[in-house]
């Protein structure tokens, strides 16, 4: 029995193995997202989507050196992205096939924006973050906002745009089934982007009207969007700053992840221009994600923890829990109704005014 017992018994030294392991891991994370960020950058997705291929066809393809292109094809293999195959040519895995610019659901915008240059050496200035509660870009430019950064490089600003708008499709759906628009005419999406999620809505709701209202430049692609979506005679397009004025006169003002890239004032500044501009009846429809109440070590935890994290370093904004959301409504002039769940990554907090 002595020797049973012992043979069974685990060792903290045994134990000492995987927890290394994960945290190490940990460590190295970024050998994999800045790997992904280039193999997105230089298209390797596209180029075996007709099938496999060699790995000098690739580089000549990509202008890059073959022997080094295959080391970090092997390694971008071992996570499941690309498959090595017996003869040595690599294949796109199930994975992988999100890397390609071509197919509905591409993460290629959002890998290129979330793994790329600009938001990686915003996270060198952490520390800087940590002690003084402002985005890493104040430190070179103390009076600029995220926003007015972007605006000054089309390229980013059409990248921005394309990442942001990954997603909306499916929560846009998500959206549409958990709340009931019917009883509204006419909604304004504040900070709609390049308006998929309004024109999500408005194809579920075919008597509903809407108003998309972002920045000049996210305006134009709207416009685009809502044309080609055949939407033009229920959908109007406007541009402009929710900090200066917000069309007035909708039922409804929805506000979707745009009060998570702003602080607390800001964020209250955007909701009493909605507040200002609703008739007496209108509601606002905020779409985020909400933080949890406690944080543990769930798949929820660790996207809101990430994504408030992110936010410090790079926009000066913040995930809110509900408590926080019931007190930004009453800072704004709004009394917290209800909070709706989804089946997309976003809950729907709507809001009425006192």
């Amino acid at each position: 029995m002595a020797a049973a017992d012992e043979s069974s018994r685990i060792h903290p030294e045994t134990l000492a193995v995987p927890r290394g392991v994960a945290l190490s891991q940990m460590a190295i994370g970024y050998y994999v997202s800045h790997t992904l960020y280039v193999a997105a950058k230089l298209g390797l997705a596209d180029l075996l989507k007709d099938g496999p291929r060699e790995g000098r066809d690739l580089a000549a393809a990509t202008q890059t050196h073959a022997a080094s292109l295959i080391r970090v094809m092997r390694l971008l293999a071992s996570v499941g992205i690309f498959e090595e195959q017996r003869d040595g040519r690599f294949a796109l895995a199930p994975l992988g096939q999100l890397l390609r610019s071509d197919v509905s659901g591409s993460l290629r915008s959002l890998i290129l924006l979330f793994a790329g240059i600009g938001l990686q050496n915003a996270w060198k200035d952490l520390e800087y973050c940590l002690r003084t509660g402002e985005p890493a870009f104040r430190r070179a430019a103390p009076g600029a906002t995220p926003y007015s950064l972007i605006d000054l490089d089309p390229d980013a600003t059409e990248l921005f745009d394309k990442a942001m708008a990954t997603f909306v499709p499916v929560t846009a759906a998500a959206v549409a089934k958990a709340f009931d628009f019917s009883a509204f005419n006419t909604v304004i999406d504040v900070g709609g982007g390049t308006g998929g999620l309004l024109i999500g809505l408005l194809k579920a709701y075919p008597k509903l009207k809407g108003i998309v209202f972002d920045q000049p430049h996210a305006a134009e692609r709207a416009k685009q969007q809502v044309a080609a979506a055949g939407l033009t005679d229920r959908c109007q397009v406007v541009g402009g700053s929710f900090f200066d004025e917000i069309p007035s006169g909708a039922d409804a003002y929805l506000v979707k992840e745009v009060l998570i890239d702003w602080d607390d004032e800001h964020a209250t500044a955007i909701l009493k221009n909605c507040r200002a501009a609703m008739p007496a009846h209108g509601k606002v429809v905020i779409i985020e994600d909400v933080y949890p109440a406690r944080i543990n070590q769930s798949a929820e935890s660790r996207r809101a923890t990430a994504n408030d994290v992110l936010m410090l370093v790079c926009m000066g904004g913040r995930q809110r829990s509900e408590a926080e959301f019931r007190e930004l409504l009453a800072e704004s002039g709004f009394r917290l109704m209800r909070v709706v769940p989804t089946a997309a990554r976003v809950r729907i907090i709507e809001g009425e005014r006192v």
